[in-house]
C-alpha cells in the first residue's frame, strides 16, 4: 500500500489528509504544534468563512495573484463541493452577504473538529514533531527528517506547512525553507489581507469608528489599482476592514518602497449634485447652528471634526453664513476623503501570506512538484492568495484534495 505523510495539519493539510485517505492510502498526517486546525479555529474571527457560494470563473477573478494556476483545482473540488463536504460531515451551512459561506453554529472548531473526526473515521494517525527535511532518492521523494533526528519513510510527501502569518499557530516559515532546499523558487512572502498604514494622523482620532457603505479606491498616480465598495474601520495607525483587507493584496509587494493614494467616497449612494441639495436640505433645516452641531444627518459624529477640520472653514461659522464654494469643498470632502498609504502592518498579524513556492514549478492538476516527483503541495505554501470572503480557505480545500486524490495515481500524474 503506498504511503504518504502529509507535513502540517492546518486547514490544507487535513484535506490532503482526508483526500489520500478516502482514497486507500496510507496516510500519516505530521503536525508540530500540541493538535491540527488551530489556525482554521481562529479563521472569520472564530465563525470560518469555509468558502464563497460561487462559480469558478468568480473564484479565479477573487484570487489576484496566479489566480489561473487555481483553474484546474477549482473545477475538481468546487465552492458547492466544498460545501457537500462539510454537510456530509454533518456541520450545517449557512450563507450571508456576499455569499459567503459560514457552519450555522458560527463555531470554527465544528468545521476543524469534522475533519478531525472525518481523519479518525479513516484511521489517519497524527504525529506531533517538526520536519526540517524532505528526504529524497534519486530525484524523488521518500519522506521527512524531524528535528529530534527520527527518519520518516513514505512513497510521497505533501508539504501543506503554511506560510508565515499568525506564527503562533505554526506558520513560521519552515515550509519554504525544505522546498528551497530541493531548488524551489520562493517568491518573497509579504503580508496579504492586511491593515494598511497611513501617513495622515487623522485615523488616530477616528480610531474604532466603522464605515459600513464605503466606496474605496487605491491609486497610484492617475492609475487606478483597484476599487471596492463595503466595511472600513479606522484604527491607530491606519484603516482596516474588508474592503481595505482586499485592497492591500494588490500593494503589500510595492509597499514601503511606493506611496498610494486611498480615496473614500463616503455617499457612494449620492453624485455631487444630489449630495450638495441633500447637504442644502440639511442647512436650512439648522441654518442658525454652528457647522460643526449640522452635519450630523449626513455623517457620524466621530468624523464630523475631521472633515470640518479638513475643509478650513472654522466649525463655529453659523450654517447661514456657509458659502456655496465652503458647501462645495464639504462635499467633495465627503466624496473623496484622501489619506496616504505608506505601509503595511507586519506579516506576523496578515490573515494570509502572499508568496512562496512558485507556481511554475508545480503541477496544477495535481500540485506535485515539476522539480522533484512524489512531493506535492497544498495551501498557503503556494504563491497563490485570495480576497476575503472565504476564496482562501477555498484555495486550501481545493489544492489540499488534488495533491490527496493525486497519491492513488502511479507517480501522481
Amino acid at each position: 500500500m503506498r504511503r504518504v505523510l502529509v507535513v502540517g495539519g492546518g486547514a490544507a493539510g487535513m484535506a490532503a489528509a482526508v483526500a489520500a485517505a478516502e482514497q486507500g492510502v496510507q496516510v500519516l498526517l505530521l503536525e508540530k504544534g500540541r493538535q491540527p486546525g488551530t489556525k482554521l479555529n481562529i479563521t472569520g474571527k472564530g465563525r470560518c468563512n469555509l468558502t464563497n457560494d460561487c462559480d469558478v470563473d468568480e473564484l479565479i477573478r477573487n484570487v489576484p495573484r496566479n489566480g489561473r494556476f487555481l483553474f484546474s483545482a477549482f473545477r475538481r473540488f468546487s465552492a458547492q463541493d466544498a460545501m457537500a463536504f462539510f454537510e456530509g460531515l454533518g456541520v450545517p451551512l449557512k450563507t450571508e452577504r456576499g455569499r459567503r459561506v459560514f457552519p450555522q453554529s458560527d463555531n470554527a472548531r465544528d468545521v476543524s473538529g469534522a475533519l478531525k473526526n472525518r481523519l479518525r473515521r479513516l484511521g489517519v494517525p497524527i504525529e506531533r514533531g517538526r520536519a526540517v527535511e524532505i528526504l529524497t532518492e534519486q530525484g524523488r521523494a521518500r519522506g521527512v527528517l524531524l528535528q529530534d533526528g527520527r527518519r520518516m519513510e513514505a512513497d510521497g510527501v505533501i508539504l501543506a506547512a503554511g506560510g508565515l502569518s499568525y506564527p503562533t499557530t505554526g506558520s513560521d516559515g519552515d515550509g519554504y525553507a525544505m522546498a528551497a532546499a530541493l531548488g524551489h523558487k520562493i517568491e518573497p512572502p509579504v503580508p496579504s489581507l492586511i491593515w494598511l498604514k497611513t501617513k495622515e494622523k487623522d485615523p488616530a482620532q477616528l480610531e474604532g469608528l466603522s464605515l459600513r457603505n464605503t466606496a474605496a479606491t487605491l491609486w497610484q498616480g492617475k492609475k487606478k489599482i483597484y476599487s471596492d465598495f463595503g466595511e472600513l474601520v479606522f484604527t491607530r495607525q491606519g484603516v482596516s476592514g474588508p474592503v481595505i483587507l482586499s485592497a492591500s493584496a494588490h500593494i503589500c509587494r510595492r509597499l514601503p518602497e511606493q506611496e498610494f493614494r486611498l480615496e473614500l467616497d463616503l455617499k457612494p449612494a449620492l453624485d455631487l449634485q444630489t449630495l450638495d441639495k441633500r447637504l442644502l436640505r440639511d442647512f436650512e433645516q439648522t441654518i442658525n447652528r454652528d457647522l460643526i452641531n449640522a452635519l450630523s444627518g449626513l455623517l457620524p459624529a466621530k468624523m464630523i471634526p475631521t472633515i470640518v477640520d479638513r475643509s478650513g472653514i472654522d466649525p463655529r461659522k453659523k450654517v447661514h453664513d456657509i458659502s456655496k464654494e465652503e458647501r462645495a469643498a464639504l462635499c467633495g470632502l465627503m466624496k473623496r476623503f484622501s489619506l496616504t498609504i505608506c505601509a503595511a502592518g507586519p506579516i506576523e498579524e496578515a490573515i494570509v501570506t502572499s508568496g512562496g513556492v512558485s507556481v511554475k514549478e508545480i503541477d496544477p492538476r495535481t500540485m506535485e512538484s515539476k522539480l522533484v516527483s512524489g512531493l506535492f503541495f497544498a495551501g498557503e505554501i503556494i504563491d497563490v492568495d485570495g480576497y476575503t470572503g472565504g476564496f482562501n480557505l477555498q484555495i486550501a480545500w481545493s489544492t489540499g484534495f488534488a495533491a490527496g486524490r493525486a497519491q492513488t495515481q502511479e507517480d501522481g500524474t
